[in-house]
């Protein structure tokens, strides 16, 4: 009769043990890049976060009853951001924000100039690529409204901004 071979010889428990020791190792990967990385779009103080919240919707409210829209194109020959304000409030200045969605040092804050009529002028920053978030109020400081949109760069087109709350009849 022949005899088993010693367990430390066979596959499956050094197979059950690998399987351990990979999870062992994967999820230490893991913990320590969930420590390591900071994730910013925690809010620490919830209740400041939605006084905050609450005077952005009274900013885009305030928009909405002075009837105001934009249109906005970044002309690719130049860079110009040219910038058509329609409504009831003609600022001698834009402040232009642009917001990355998910990195925000790569966020971007611009002046646009009062050039005529509703028309606002500002360069754009260099390679502008991908998604971003638009903010656009009259003063950085204390903006009394505010009108918002998205947009995808580069592109030849141009894009709504608006105060971005619910229309009632």
């Amino acid at each position: 009769m022949s005899t088993p071979a010693p367990w430390y010889k066979q596959f499956w428990p050094w197979f059950l043990i690998g399987l351990l020791f990979s999870a062992i190792g994967v999820s230490s990967t893991f913990a320590v890049l969930s420590v390591r990385s900071f994730d910013g779009m925690v809010q620490e103080d919830y209740y400041e976060h939605g006084r905050a919240i609450n005077m952005v919707l009274a900013k885009q409210q305030r928009a909405h009853a002075l009837n105001l829209a934009a249109d906005l194109r970044i002309d690719p020959l130049t860079s110009d951001i040219i910038v058509q304000l329609d409504g009831d409030d003609r600022p001698e200045r834009l402040h232009l924000r642009l917001i990355f969605p998910t990195q925000d040092n790569r966020d971007q804050d611009l002046t646009l100039e009062h050039v005529r009529d509703g028309h606002y002028l500002g360069q754009a920053p260099d390679n502008l690529r991908h998604r971003w978030y638009l903010q656009l109020q009259p003063s950085a400081e204390t903006p009394e409204w505010r009108l918002v949109g998205e947009a995808r760069f580069p592109s030849d087109e141009s894009f709504s901004l608006t105060p971005g709350v619910e229309r009632s009849s």
